[in-house]
């Protein structure tokens, strides 16, 4: 039995989880308290920002909320992975950034804050060393869409999905990794749950399983910040615009059920999730 003592320990050990970890609500992707994370109710913000945004509604979504959030955040869909660009900001000292992504999110067009452009704002960061995106599968990485890649993103991509861009095949990607690992320094990481075979996204799955990125990231020395998106949740636009182009880009799929969808990306993060934010 614990003692008083212990007790104390593990209350301040559980105040001190509460404070770097969050679950932000903007679509309903997950059920409030998801993994007994607090939720933050920020659906009044998910149809602004989904897919891409106004620099003044970012501004504002950075002011009134992001400036709060803690270290280690999960959130909604993949539409709104242009926010991981704004958490980064957060960051003051150099470090590496790791994707875990079926899609490099490296266009350079316009808009300025989208999710398939993201990295472009992650690029402008002054301490940031590295981009790197782990787990691509997608058509981004050929001609002629390669075109408007960023150079600045290293890609390690599937020989199984493209055998002449591919870096990383399932014999040899974890080999790749642990080198990949050893000079990392201070890392934030995103998962992307696109980047796996066992999740409903709202855009095409990758190779990678749950337990494939728990693994990598458990080995990454210095985890200092990190976010999960990517489960389904049904689109919902605040602009005519908005809603036309984000239809036209998303992969034409049937609407999966969102309660079964929920349960398989549930139990992704629940495999994922202890390994980003180091809870025992």
């Amino acid at each position: 039995m614990a003692s008083y003592s212990e007790y104390l320990k593990i209350a301040e050990s559980e105040r001190l989880i509460a404070r770097l970890e969050v679950y932000l609500d903007l679509d309903g992707a997950f059920e409030p308290g998801v993994l007994g994370l607090a939720t933050r109710d920020a659906r009044q913000w998910g149809p602004r920002l989904r897919c891409f945004a106004p620099q003044k509604t970012m501004d504002g979504f950075i002011a009134e909320v992001v400036k709060d959030l803690p270290p280690f955040v999960v959130y909604g869909s993949g539409d709104f992975h242009h926010l991981t660009a704004a958490f980064l900001r957060k960051t003051r000292t150099p470090f590496t950034l790791v994707s875990f992504d079926n899609h490099p999110d490296w266009d350079v067009r316009p808009p300025y804050w989208a999710c398939g452009g993201w990295m472009k704002r992650a690029l402008e960061l002054p301490n940031l060393r590295r981009a790197v995106v782990w787990g691509c599968g997608n058509f981004e990485l050929n001609w002629p869409a390669r075109m408007f890649g960023s150079r600045g993103v290293e890609v390690f991509a599937w020989k199984e999905r493209y055998p002449k861009r591919g870096r990383i095949t399932h014999d040899n990607w974890r080999s790749e990794f642990i080198r990949f690992a050893e000079s990392a320094g201070d890392v934030y990481v995103t998962v992307d749950v696109d980047c796996l075979r066992d999740a409903v996204t709202n855009w095409e799955n990758g190779l990678f399983t749950a337990g494939d990125v728990s693994w990598a990231i458990s080995i990454l020395r210095n985890v200092i910040g990190g976010d999960i998106c990517g489960a389904y949740s049904k689109p919902v636009y605040e602009r005519r615009r908005q809603a036309f182009a984000a239809e036209w880009d998303h992969p034409k799929t049937p609407p999966p059920d969102p309660e079964r969808a929920r349960a398989i990306n549930t139990a992704a993060l629940q495999a994922i999730w202890p390994a980003l934010s180091s809870r025992p």
